[in-house]
């Protein structure tokens, strides 16, 4: 039976100053306009089951790459009512530092990854520092210390991962990217992850420029599309305008957490 869930964006960190040369292929203001993004995890919370979506970074790698960790992305889950501690289930959408860290403050979880995922971050393009630059090393090998206690759930492409609950291969950003799908009382929302950094990478198919393969990029836009039930149905990896038009739980946690299975205030931006 299709479950219905409950989806928290939760913001953990940000990068302001940020020059728009690094969001998009081509920038749009030739003056390099400031441009920042946020920093996210997600909860997807039902009546009968919790996922958490990416383990964010921590402080380390975070700060060392300046940027702005406000809190543990870990810990801010209790803001909404979870517990690390007992998190059976977490999908790691990429192994980026920002998406994989922190997989020792999920003491009970199996970690969900895409088979090409793992092959693509102990294979024979990390020889290649460009590549590799967006991984840290301690993440990686702590995930495969994970693997061998048999904590490592591994999906080759799209499937369902719990009634209501899907998961779907875009590669693009990297080998193995994947994103979530999420049934609400709304319908389908896509949480896209690195899939779609911000809306005006896919409203204006200018990619974000930390990519493999651009051309899987650019079709993975279509896909994330193409499976949310519209347009305001789908919520990119890093916006800061997620925060803006969604509400918060409550008043306390305005500007902290969103709840996007609500519709948005205003529509997605053209």
């Amino acid at each position: 039976m299709t479950e219905t869930y409950k989806l928290y964006a939760i913001k953990y960190g940000t990068h302001d100053p940020r020059p728009q040369s690094q969001n998009f292929m081509q920038p749009p203001d030739p003056h390099d306009a400031p441009y920042p993004i946020d920093y996210f995890v997600w909860a997807c919370v039902s009546e009968n089951r919790t996922v958490v979506i990416d383990t964010g970074f921590n402080e380390k790698s975070g700060c060392g790459r300046g940027r702005t960790m406000f809190r543990c992305p870990v810990g801010s889950l209790k803001l909404v009512g979870v517990d690390p501690a007992e998190v059976t289930d977490v999908v790691i959408t990429h192994m980026h530092y920002d998406h994989g860290g922190n997989f020792d403050k999920f003491p009970k979880a199996t970690f969900h990854i895409q088979d090409r995922e793992m092959a693509y971050i102990t294979g024979r393009y990390m020889r290649y520092p460009v590549l590799r630059s967006s991984f840290d090393v301690d993440d990686v090998c702590l995930l495969l210390r994970e693997l061998y206690k048999d904590r490592v759930e591994f999906h080759d492409g799209d499937t369902e991962l719990f009634p209501g609950l899907t998961l779907h291969h875009v590669g693009g950003h990297t080998q193995g990217m994947q994103f979530v799908r999420a049934w609400t009382e709304r319908g389908w929302v896509v949480l896209a992850s690195d899939a779609m950094h911000l809306f005006a990478n896919w409203r204006h198919k200018n990619p974000f420029p930390t990519v493999l393969h651009i051309g899987d990029m650019l079709e993975g836009h279509r896909k994330v599309a193409r499976l949310a039930d519209s347009p305001d149905h789908v919520v990119p990896g890093h916006d800061p305008l997620v925060m803006e038009m969604y509400p918060a739980p409550n008043d306390d946690l305005a500007g902290i957490v969103a709840r996007v299975d609500v519709a948005p205030s205003k529509p997605t931006p053209a």
